[in-house]
C-alpha cells in the first residue's frame, strides 16, 4: 500500500485575500459580530510518490514559499478556534487536485499520483453552535460538496468502486396506468412530462413490442428535454391571447404579432405550426428570401451562426468565416454558481470551436434578484442571491482568465423576477480562415475520435436538469447535474483546432454539450457504432447509462477518415490532449451503443478500468472492424427479455426488483468462443422510431478481443440514426 502524505497550505499575512474577504462577507451577510478572525488552509493528501518527491512537490507545486506557509501531517494549533473541513462530493471533478497531480507527474516524470484536496476553516471569536452551523450552511453547497472528516488521514486514496450493475429493463412499464407514469416521472427525475412518457409507452408497446431499458428512457428524456429539443418553443399554439391595446405594451405586441402573421403568409408558411420557434426564426427566413443574407454560411454541420467575410491578413485578402454563439446556463448557475457560470462561457466557446474557429471576444449578460437581500429571507431550497451573484462572477472570470478570453461587455440586471430562476448568458464571436474549415459527409468506415477531457458523473442529466422546474429539493437532488469546467484542457483544444494540418483532417465535429456521447456522437451521422468501453474515464465504476449521457466538459467528437486517424492522434498528443477512437460510421442508418464489464484478473486489460480506455495516442484496436448487428431476427414475445439484465421500476411505480444471471456464468468470466451458428437467434429486437430510426436491444454475445484475450460477454444499448429524428440538436 502506497504511503499517504499530507500537507496544509495557508497564505501568509498580506497574501490571505480569500480568508479576509470571506471574513468580511460572513460578518456582513450573516451578521456575525462575534466572528473576529478566520484562517483558511488547503489540505492536500498525496500517494504514489516517495518522501523526496513529496517534499519537492510541496515546495514547487503545492505552495509558493514566498507567500505560503506549509505544515506537514497536522495543521497548527490555534487556541480558541472552531474547525471544520469541506471537500467535494465523490464523483465531482476537483480541478485543484487534478492540476496538482498533473504538475507532480511533470516534476517526477513517473506515473501520475493520486491527490485529494479539502479546505479547512478555522473560525475565531465567540460563536455559538447555531452560528457555526449558519457558517457551514453558507459555505457548503450540498450540490457539490460536503463536510469532510477532520483528524486522521486515510490509509489509502484509492476509491473502491463497485462493479456497475447490469442494464436495467423497466419491467411492467408497458402496462403502467397514468398515475404510475406520473410517479415514474417524479421518482426518476425525468424532464419529460407524464404525457410524453405515455407516448413513449405507446411506442414501445405498439411498435417495439418490448419493455424499454433504463438507458433508453434516459436517452429519450435527454433528446426530448427543453435544452436539446426546445420543446417549449416548438409547442403548437392553438390560441394566442394578447394584452389589451391600451395597456403599456399592448400596442407594440399586437403590431409585432400582426407583422409576424403577415410574414407567415408572404412565405407561404400558413400551413406550418404556429409556435414560438417559428416566430423567433421567421425574420431570418424573410431576410433570406429577400436576398439580404447572401454571406450566410449554410451547411449540414450546425455549430454556430456563421457568415462569410473578406478579411485582410498581412496585406492579403482572404475568405474567412465569422461565427456567433450564445449559451444560457440558468439552472446550472442557480444550483452551483461557480461551475455553472464557468461552463456557460466554456460551452459557448466550444460551439464555434467545434466549427474549427478561434474565439476572440466574449460578452456576459446576467439577471439576479437583489443581492443585498438578507440571507434569512432566502427562499427555501435556494442559495442566497448574494452568494449566487458573487460566486457566478468569480466562476465566469476564472474560466475566461485561464483560457485567455476577454469579455468586452458585462451587464447584470437586478429584478425580483430573477429570484425564481437566474439568467446566466455567455456570448462569443469567433473566426477562422475558410480554407481551414473542411465539411464533408461522414462515410461508412470513418472513425469518431473523442478528444479532450475524461468522462465522469459530473454533468449526468445536465440537459434534462436545466429543463426541469426548480423546486425546494433541487439543491439536494441535482448534484450529478453539476458540470465542472477545465479551461486549461479547452485551451489545448483551441490550439489543436487552430492548426491547419489538424482542422483540415476533420470531416465533421460536435462538442460534448447536453446529452454527452448519445447526443454529441449521435448527431454526427445516421449510422454509428459506439464502444462505450473505450470512452476515457475519470474513475472506475461508471455504468453504460452514465457513459452515454454524462456531460463532462471539454470534450470533442471528431469524424476523420480511417487513413487520417494516426495523424490526428499524433497532433492531439503534441498539444497534450488525450484522443481515443470510440466509434465508427456505419451505413445501417442506426446507432449502436455497446457496453461491457471489465475482464477481472487480466493483466494490462484497459477496457473499462481506471486506466481510462485505450492507450493514449493509439487508435482503438479493431475500431474499424466492430461487428455489425444481425438482421432479420424475429422479435421475441412481449415478456421475452434478454438474460443478464436487471429489471427495475422505482418504488410506487409498479413492478418488482429481480435479477437474472447468464446461465450461471458471471459477467466478465473468460469463456471460449464457439464458431458462429447461423441458425441460432440472439433475441434481437428491431422496430422503427420515426423515419430512419431504429431501436434495438440485443442479448449479450461474444466478440473477439485484441491481443488474443479471451472474449467477453457483451451488452448492447441500441437506438437508431441521427439525433435530429428524435429531437434536434443538443443545447
Amino acid at each position: 500500500m502506497s504511503t499517504v502524505f499530507r500537507a496544509f497550505v495557508e497564505k501568509r499575512p498580506g497574501f490571505d485575500v480569500e480568508a479576509r474577504n470571506l471574513l468580511s462577507d460572513l460578518r456582513e451577510t450573516l451578521g456575525l459580530s462575534g466572528l473576529t478572525g478566520l484562517r483558511l488552509f488547503k489540505r492536500y493528501d498525496l500517494s504514489g510518490v516517495s518522501q523526496e518527491e513529496f517534499q519537492a512537490a510541496r515546495d514547487s507545486v503545492l505552495s509558493e514559499p514566498n507567500c505560503d506557509a506549509v505544515f506537514e501531517e497536522v495543521h497548527p494549533e490555534i487556541p480558541g478556534a472552531t474547525w471544520f473541513a469541506v471537500e467535494y462530493l465523490p464523483g465531482q471533478y476537483d480541478v485543484r487536485a487534478d492540476s496538482a497531480a498533473q504538475c507532480i507527474q511533470l516534476l517526477t516524470q513517473k506515473e501520475r499520483p493520486l491527490v485529494r484536496t479539502a479546505t479547512l476553516y478555522a473560525l475565531l471569536g465567540d460563536l455559538t453552535d447555531e452560528e457555526v452551523g449558519r457558517v457551514k450552511r453558507y459555505v457548503i453547497n450540498p450540490v457539490e460538496s460536503r463536510e469532510a472528516v477532520m483528524g486522521m488521514k486515510p490509509d489509502t486514496l484509492e476509491i473502491a468502486a463497485e462493479p456497475p450493475a447490469d442494464i436495467r429493463v423497466m419491467e411492467g412499464f408497458l402496462s403502467l396506468p397514468e398515475g404510475e407514469l406520473r410517479e415514474m416521472v417524479r421518482s426518476l427525475g425525468l424532464a419529460m412530462s407524464p404525457q410524453d412518457l405515455a407516448f413513449v409507452q405507446q411506442y414501445f408497446r405498439d411498435q417495439e413490442h418490448r419493455e424499454p431499458t433504463f438507458t433508453e428512457i434516459k436517452v429519450i428524456d435527454t433528446y426530448w428535454s427543453d435544452h436539446c429539443r426546445h420543446t417549449t418553443f416548438h409547442t403548437s399554439l392553438d390560441k394566442v391571447e394578447l394584452p389589451a391595446a391600451d395597456s403599456p405594451l399592448g400596442a407594440p405586441i399586437r403590431a409585432a404579432f400582426k407583422k409576424y402573421l403577415e410574414i407567415r403568409k408572404e412565405l407561404g408558411r400558413e400551413g406550418k405550426t404556429l409556435c414560438l420557434m417559428d416566430a423567433g426564426t421567421i425574420g431570418a427566413k424573410a431576410l433570406k428570401r429577400q436576398g439580404k443574407l447572401e454571406n450566410l454560411d449554410a451547411s449540414e454541420e450546425i455549430n454556430a451562426c456563421s457568415i462569410e467575410v473578406e478579411a485582410e491578413v498581412d496585406g492579403k485578402k482572404e475568405p474567412w468565416l465569422v461565427m456567433f454563439k450564445n449559451e444560457t446556463h440558468n439552472h446550472p448557475t442557480e444550483i452551483e454558481p461557480f461551475g455553472g457560470a464557468a461552463t456557460c462561457l466554456g460551452g459557448a466557446i466550444r460551439d464555434p470551436l467545434s466549427g474549427r474557429s478561434y474565439v476572440y471576444q466574449a460578452m456576459r449578460i446576467t439577471g439576479a434578484g437583489d443581492p443585498r437581500t438578507p440571507v434569512e429571507k432566502t427562499l427555501p431550497g435556494k442559495l442566497p442571491q448574494r452568494k449566487i451573484t458573487r460566486t457566478a462572477a468569480a466562476g465566469y472570470s476564472s474560466y475566461g482568465n485561464q483560457i485567455g478570453l476577454a469579455a468586452g461587455k458585462i451587464q447584470e440586471y437586478y429584478h425580483p423576477g430573477f429570484v425564481a430562476k437566474r439568467l446566466e448568458l455567455g456570448a462569443v464571436i469567433a473566426a477562422a480562415p475558410k480554407a481551414n474549415v473542411v465539411r464533408k459527409q461522414p462515410e461508412p468506415g470513418d472513425v469518431i475520435l473523442l478528444i479532450g477531457g475524461r468522462t465522469g458523473r459530473d454533468g449526468c442529466g445536465g440537459a434534462t436538469g436545466s429543463s426541469k422546474a426548480h423546486t425546494e429539493e433541487s439543491l439536494q437532488t441535482c448534484g450529478a447535474e453539476v458540470q465542472k469546467g477545465n479551461p486549461l484542457t479547452e485551451r489545448n483544444i483551441q490550439r489543436l483546432f487552430r492548426r491547419p494540418e489538424f482542422s483540415r483532417l476533420v470531416k465533421r465535429c460536435n462538442d460534448f454539450g447536453a446529452g454527452g456521447v448519445s447526443v454529441a456522437i449521435g448527431e454526427l451521422a445516421p449510422g454509428l457504432n459506439i464502444d462505450l468501453d473505450t470512452v476515457p474515464k475519470k474513475y472506475a465504476g461508471l455504468d453504460g447509462t452514465e457513459l452515454a449521457i454524462s456531460e463532462s466538459q471539454e470534450r470533442m467528437a471528431v469524424v476523420v477518415a480511417p487513413q487520417d486517424v494516426e495523424a490526428a492522434l499524433a497532433l492531439s498528443a503534441q498539444e497534450n490532449l488525450e484522443a481515443t477512437a470510440v466509434a465508427r460510421v456505419t451505413g445501417e442508418g442506426r446507432l449502436e451503443m455497446r457496453w461491457s464489464l471489465p475482464l477481472p484478473g487480466v493483466p494490462g486489460h484497459q477496457r473499462g478500468d481506471p486506466a481510462h480506455g485505450s492507450p493514449r495516442g493509439r487508435p482503438l484496436p479493431g475500431a474499424e472492424s466492430l461487428p455489425s448487428p444481425a438482421r432479420g431476427r424475429p422479435p421475441p414475445p412481449l415478456d421475452g427479455h434478454p438474460p443478464g439484465v436487471e429489471r427495475l421500476l422505482p418504488e410506487g411505480a409498479g413492478g418488482a426488483l429481480r435479477r437474472h444471471h447468464r446461465g450461471g456464468q458471471r459477467p466478465g468470466a473468460l469463456r471460449r468462443q464457439d464458431p458462429p451458428d447461423p441458425q441460432r437467434s440472439h433475441g434481437g429486437q428491431t422496430s422503427r422510431l420515426g423515419p430512419h430510426r431504429v431501436l434495438h436491444h440485443h442479448e449479450p454475445r461474444l466478440r473477439p478481443r485484441p491481443l488474443h484475450l479471451e472474449p467477453l460477454p457483451r451488452r448492447h444499448l441500441r437506438r437508431g440514426g441521427g439525433a435530429g429524428q428524435i429531437g434536434g440538436g443538443g443545447g
